[in-house]
């Protein structure tokens, strides 16, 4: 028995070594103000009214821009969201859904005659609900 307490010591060390090296390589985690985008998330969830079209399209623009807030925030470069998500594949479950919904609102924001349905617009909040929550923001 003697011989295998040197061992576990010796076990022992490297864990901890290592432990040590992966918090010190590790990159740092951006600190959000989580119930202020919580807050602000829910709002935007709620205003999106079924028997209301008008709030379809508004609620779409409002979750991408708070997308982009927490993005800016986080310090993803980028001139524009579509640079910054170019610069996030990384931090998304599915990063190819938030393109989806960020094209979704770049289309209601230049094109004059789209119309979207109550469910286009509810599956993009999610999109962005998800999004927001890989992010950590909420």
């Amino acid at each position: 028995m003697g011989g295998a307490t040197p061992f576990i010591v010796a076990v022992l060390i490297v864990g901890v070594m290592i432990l040590v090296a992966m918090m010190m390589t590790k990159k740092r985690q951006y600190r959000f103000s989580v119930e202020k985008y919580q807050t602000r998330f829910l709002t935007i969830e709620n205003s999106l009214l079924k028997d209301n079209s008008a709030t379809f399209m508004k609620t779409v623009i409002d979750g991408d821009k708070l997308l982009d807030k927490a993005m800016m925030e986080m310090g993803i470069p980028g001139k524009n969201m579509g640079e910054r998500l170019k610069h996030s594949k990384d931090k998304f479950t599915d990063i190819n859904a938030v393109w989806r919904a960020h094209k979704l609102r770049n289309a209601l924001a230049h094109e004059d005659d789209l119309e979207i349905t109550y469910r286009q617009a509810q599956t993009a909040l999610a999109i962005y609900k998800q999004a927001l929550k890989d992010l950590g923001a909420i």
